[in-house]
């Protein structure tokens, strides 16, 4: 079975410095029908304008990941982290008993476009965590494990059975993705044109797969995606 998640349906939050989407319910966008899918919890995509951004603030028991798409994005943390990410760096953050953290648009000129995911964790009181890498490698046809339960294959490490792969597809190119039994699926696309399963997909556009084998993935154009492998 496979649902769509339309660019257009989703909530939508202009503050003059951020402009953002929200995939499910998120602050003061309540929809019940879009509370989470399985695990995952927030797909918010943000735009922040140059200078502005998020003052310190806490989070507790929720994994955190960060996708810069473009810009620069300026962090601080409780536990002394400071890093300025780039697109195609990716931060994950535990946030676990509680962490303080800050984001900032490291420029004074251009917005940075990200998006900030969340996802419950399997376990509660952690102790706080951050890590961080960059997928400036990210090669098309060669999806890259970003974040997993297992720290696999070099990816971030998170407190969920769960996998996240990251791709950019060029035009025409075709992929397949196992789901194992009891396994479902989400497909974020940000970029270009991308066939899940024969439906089609524009940029902000989602696909939940649940009750399947397998998920294929067919690029219109030259397609950077996400795909969620959900417990």
């Amino acid at each position: 079975m496979i649902t769509l998640r339309r660019s257009e349906e989703r909530g939508h939050a202009e503050h003059g410095w951020l402009d953002s989407y929200h995939t499910f319910s998120f602050a003061d966008y309540y929809d019940p029908a879009h509370m989470a899918f399985r695990s995952l919890r927030v797909i918010n995509e943000d735009r922040v304008a140059p200078g502005m951004g998020f003052p310190m603030h806490p989070h507790r028991d929720m994994e955190i990941i960060t996708y810069v798409l473009s810009g620069a994005l300026q962090h601080e943390d409780s536990l002394g982290h400071r890093a300025v990410m780039r697109a195609g760096d990716v931060q994950r953050i535990s946030a676990g008993a509680g962490i303080q953290h800050s984001e900032f648009n490291a420029s004074a000129k251009e917005p940075v476009h990200l998006l900030q995911i969340w996802i419950l964790p399997n376990v509660r009181g952690a102790k706080p965590s951050y890590s961080e890498r960059t997928l400036a490698a990210l090669q098309p046809g060669k999806p890259v494990l970003v974040a997993s339960g297992t720290g696999r294959d070099g990816s971030l490490t998170i407190n969920q059975d769960a996998d996240l792969w990251a791709a950019k597809l060029d035009a025409g190119e075709t992929l397949s993705h196992p789901l194992a039994a009891g396994r479902h699926a989400w497909v974020q696309l940000m970029e270009g044109g991308l066939d899940v399963d024969g439906h089609s997909l524009h940029p902000g556009d989602a696909a939940a797969v649940s009750n399947e084998h397998s998920v294929a993935l067919k690029t219109q154009s030259r397609a950077h995606f996400l795909l969620f492998d959900l417990a």
